[in-house]
C-alpha cells in the first residue's frame, strides 16, 4: 500500500514538474521562441548600434577636415553638392 502511494506521488510530481516545464517553454508570455526573436533582434540592433557609431567616426572626421581648410571644404561642396560659382558652368560626365 506504502509503494503504490510512493509511485503514485512520484507520478503526480512528474507530470506536474512537466506541466510546469511546458507552460513556462511553449506557454507563457516570455515564452522559449519569444526569447529567441528577442535575443535576434537585440544582436540586430547591436550591429545597428556600431554601424551608426563607426558613421558618426567618420563624419566627425570630415567635419574636423573640412573646418581646417577651406580648400577641402569647396571642393567637398562642389563633389558632392554639384555647387558652383556665379561665373562657372558645371558639365556632369557619368562614367558606365
Amino acid at each position: 500500500m506504502m509503494l503504490k502511494k510512493a509511485i503514485t506521488r512520484k507520478r503526480v510530481i512528474l507530470f506536474l514538474v512537466l506541466v510546469f516545464a511546458v507552460w513556462i517553454l511553449f506557454l507563457d508570455d516570455f515564452n522559449i521562441s519569444r526569447q529567441v526573436m528577442l535575443k535576434n533582434k537585440i544582436d540586430e540592433m547591436e550591429q545597428q548600434k556600431l554601424f551608426y557609431q563607426q558613421e558618426i567616426q567618420a563624419d566627425s572626421a570630415l567635419i574636423r577636415t573640412l573646418n581646417a581648410n577651406m580648400d577641402s571644404l569647396e571642393k567637398h561642396a562642389r563633389e558632392k553638392y554639384k555647387m558652383k560659382k556665379d561665373h562657372e558652368d558645371v558639365f556632369l560626365v557619368e562614367e558606365k
